[in-house]
C-alpha cells in the first residue's frame, strides 16, 4: 500500500524539470573552463597545468557521476 508520503515525493518527482547535462556543459564550455583556470590558478598558483585537459577531465567526472538526464527542481529552470 502506497502512503501519502510516497504520493507526494512521486507527485514532486512528477514535477520535476529534466536537464541534460552533458548539453548544457557544452553550451557553457568557454564560460565553465574559464572559471576552472582561475580557481585552479587562484588556489594553486605556480603550478603548472593546461586547461583544456584539466576540463577533458573535470566533464569525464561529471559524466560518471551524473545521468544523461538529471531531474532538477522547476525553480531551477525558467522559460525564456
Amino acid at each position: 500500500m502506497i502512503n501519502n508520503k510516497e504520493i507526494r515525493a512521486e507527485f514532486k518527482q512528477l514535477n520535476m524539470a529534466k536537464v541534460k547535462i552533458e548539453d548544457i556543459l557544452e553550451h557553457l564550455d568557454s564560460e565553465i573552463r574559464g572559471a576552472l583556470e582561475q580557481a585552479v590558478k587562484e588556489h594553486f598558483p605556480n603550478q603548472p597545468f593546461d586547461v583544456r585537459t584539466l576540463y577533458r577531465t573535470f566533464l569525464q567526472k561529471v559524466y560518471t557521476r551524473c545521468s544523461t538526464w538529471e531531474r532538477v527542481p522547476d525553480r531551477y529552470v525558467k522559460p525564456d
